[in-house]
């Protein structure tokens, strides 16, 4: 080879490793200061919450749990996805509370979790993180990033800034109905008896190529029950926790795994907007726990819930929180496992009551 076609071609690797180390840091934002990136809303959580090693970035304070789920064949013709076929799957999950501190003390009204992974039998993964919520608050990543930053409480009053909070409704308005339908919403005793949703919308896939627009649940087989109002004095700081420790130790936990199917026009890229009641809901399965572990000691501590590791048969929608959700996922995952582990608010000496 001749020493100008070597310099060519040295050259033309330089551009190509220019290249991609360009768009990496467009990714990453380095090239847009100010863009929104998956690193600047986890630093957001970090600003809100308080830099808690080791632990997520959100919803931080949980329990682990494993159990199984046991398919009646009813998916089969909604999806090719194996969870569908009938016959029982293994699962290790994750209850937990919103919001980035570890050790806040459990109030009804914050926002609920159950993370789900499914093992399938093909060896594929189906990981779901759903919510107690009907909807989703906001509709971007923008949006849930400012969020945050209005909601963020005072540090004199301990709550959020009326103003902010103002501000903020006034410049996402879509936000306004969907806070109505949250607060609108019966609130139940705790976790074993809430229902879960997956607010965002996905697309099952069937054995012939023909596509659905759905949603899902997981409706509790336990009756609901408001929380208590009675004066018995402070509630423990790990109430619910404690609650569904006991419930769990007492007997297995059921769900039914629930998917609601969109019609044409239902909006399947906008989580704060729900579907009517009247569409087709599908009954595919029970959802059972029987096992409850701390964090300090469970597998399910270093799993990340990514709503995108989704089997073949189901695949996203359109809705921008998703790829948002799997890009902050990562985001935390990678800096929580750099980091000592702080350990659990429900210890395990909890968990083995």
């Amino acid at each position: 080879m001749s020493r100008a076609n070597l310099i060519l071609r040295l050259m033309a690797i330089g551009a190509v490793i220019i290249g991609v180390a360009g768009l990496f840091a467009y990714a990453a934002g380095w090239l847009r200061p100010r863009a929104l990136t998956p690193a600047r809303i986890a630093d957001t959580f970090e600003l809100v919450s308080g830099l808690h090693p080791g632990v997520r970035r959100n919803h931080a304070k949980g329990v682990c749990v494993s159990g199984h789920f046991d398919s009646n064949g009813q998916g089969v013709a909604l999806s090719k996805a194996s969870i569908f076929q009938p016959g029982r799957t293994p699962v290790i999950g994750r209850f937990s509370l919103s919001g980035g501190q570890p050790y806040a003390a459990d109030a009804p009204d914050t926002v609920r979790g159950m993370g789900i992974l499914f093992k399938l039998r093909d060896g594929e993964e189906w990981r779901t993180a759903m919510i107690n919520l009907p909807v989703f608050p906001v509709r971007t990543p923008q949006a849930f990033n400012e969020q945050l930053l209005a909601t963020r409480p005072d540090r004199t009053t301990g709550k959020p800034d009326p103003a902010k909070v103002t501000a903020f409704v006034a410049r996402y308005p879509e936000s306004a109905p969907a806070m109505q339908l949250i607060r609108s919403r019966p609130i139940s005793s705790g976790f074993e008896n809430s229902t879960f949703n997956s607010v965002n919308a996905f697309r099952f896939i069937n054995a012939v190529g023909a596509r659905l627009s759905v949603r899902w649940s997981m409706v509790p087989a336990q009756p609901f029950a408001p929380p208590s109002t009675s004066d018995s004095g402070p509630a423990a700081k790990n109430y619910l926790f404690d609650a569904l420790i006991a419930s769990i130790h007492r007997r297995p936990l059921e769900w039914r795994l629930v998917v609601t199917i969109a019609q044409p026009h239902d909006p399947t890229d906008d989580a704060t907007i729900p579907w009517p009641a009247d569409r087709p809901h599908v009954d595919v399965g029970t959802l059972t726990i029987d096992r409850v572990e701390s964090d300090d000691t469970s597998p399910a501590r270093d799993i990340n819930f990514d709503p995108l590791l989704l089997p073949n048969g189901i695949a996203a929608s359109a809705d921008p929180l998703l790829s948002a959700r799997s890009a902050v996922y990562s985001q935390s995952f990678t800096r929580r496992e750099g980091e000592a582990k702080e350990p659990s608010a429900v210890s395990p000496a909890e968990t083995a009551r």
